[in-house]
């Protein structure tokens, strides 16, 4: 049973200070309980959309353990408010706090498309895979008005390019016909997101995201369509999912699931505090040995940031995980292949049609 002062619909539990801001405001509780106490429904942390205009769209990725070279996020901060979200910290640098701000203010880049269309018509640009959802996730709730997402898969279908999608919303379903045109020319692979098959976990750990029942259909009907889709179980958290490796595993081999990876969470930047207070909120007779067992993983604390480990871990919990997942893949994944996607198609198209030899 959840404390009183759990904040249902939401994964932080607080708003957090941005760092960078020297002043920052409270929200006055007195003056919202009095509107309560008169019979009005007050919504704190209504999310609100806030329109951006970046004269750029494609990001070059640095982190060499991170499995990308390019990534593209139509979107800033990100509705489904995962606790454990690394990309909290980021909302930073856009003047908001990590907490209730990352989930409930949104920023929307409409014009994503038009910059996309005009780097991939670059005669400097080399066809190369870029994944959509690098930092937030493409197919949170806005998108299914806002459409930016399949607008960007239109780009990247007219010019032949080879696109990458990460997501835990079933919302990809709406664009199966845009998809399956891409994977007929080996130019597009889907990661969903699954960190549980117990809805009761999903609901506390990702509160705004798809059911588990959905993202398993979207799993089947994506690799059903003939488009490539594998699963990350990431994070792993201890004494939350870490239980679930092996029953997970199988169900998605089931579901034609080309692979299954994982991480290991860490508590970077501000998500210490912000994971903490949830604990505290959500799961207080449990806190204490899930932050114990996560500073296991990470040599003592909350975070790792050293390349190669930081995802991974170190220590007996860590290395109890990966010995997990070496049995999950050898039992359910025995004949995982790497996919490449097809590179050569994009410069016969960079005028948007097939070139005449």
């Amino acid at each position: 049973m959840k404390p009183k002062n759990h904040i249902k619909g939401r994964g932080a539990q607080e708003k957090v200070h941005n760092r960078f801001s020297k002043n920052h405001h409270e929200l006055r509780d007195d003056f919202l309980n009095y509107c309560e106490r008169e019979g009005e429904q007050i919504d704190r942390f209504r999310t609100t959309y806030i329109e951006t205009f970046p004269k750029t769209i494609v990001n070059t990725v640095t982190s060499p353990d991170v499995g990308m070279m390019y990534s593209l996020n139509p979107y800033q901060g990100c509705e489904h408010g995962c606790i454990y979200c690394y990309a909290r910290n980021s909302h930073e640098y856009w003047g908001y706090g990590p907490g209730l701000d990352f989930e409930s203010k949104i920023l929307v880049k409409k014009n994503a498309p038009e910059l996309l269309e005009r780097k991939l018509r670059s005669k400097n640009w080399k066809a190369y895979p870029i994944s959509l959802s690098g930092n937030t996730d493409c197919y949170q709730p806005i998108e299914k008005k806002l459409k930016i997402t399949r607008n960007l898969l239109e780009i990247f279908l007219k010019y032949k390019h080879p696109v990458g999608i990460i997501t835990k919303n079933a919302l990809i379903q709406r664009d199966l016909d845009i998809l399956s045109e891409l994977a007929k020319d080996n130019l597009v692979s889907v990661y969903l997101s699954i960190t549980s098959l117990k809805e009761e976990t999903r609901r506390i750990l990702e509160p705004r995201t798809a059911s588990i029942k959905k993202r398993l259909e979207t799993l089947e009907k994506l690799n059903s369509a003939g488009i490539p889709t594998n699963v990350m179980m990431a994070p792993i958290i201890p004494s939350i999912n870490s239980h679930e490796i092996l029953p997970l595993a199988k169900e998605i081999s089931e579901r034609g699931a080309k692979s299954i990876g994982f991480t290991i969470v860490r508590l970077n930047g501000a998500i210490g505090k912000i994971f903490s207070t949830w604990l505290e909120n959500t799961l207080p007779d449990r806190k204490d040995k899930i932050l114990h067992q996560i500073m296991e993983c990470h040599n003592g604390n909350l975070n790792d940031s050293e390349f190669g480990r930081r995802m991974k871990g170190s220590g007996k919990i860590a290395d109890q995980i990966h010995q997990l997942f070496e049995l999950a893949r050898k039992k359910y994944f025995p004949k995982t292949e790497k996919l490449h996607l097809n590179c050569d198609l994009h410069e016969q198209y960079k005028d948007g049609q097939m070139k005449l030899f």
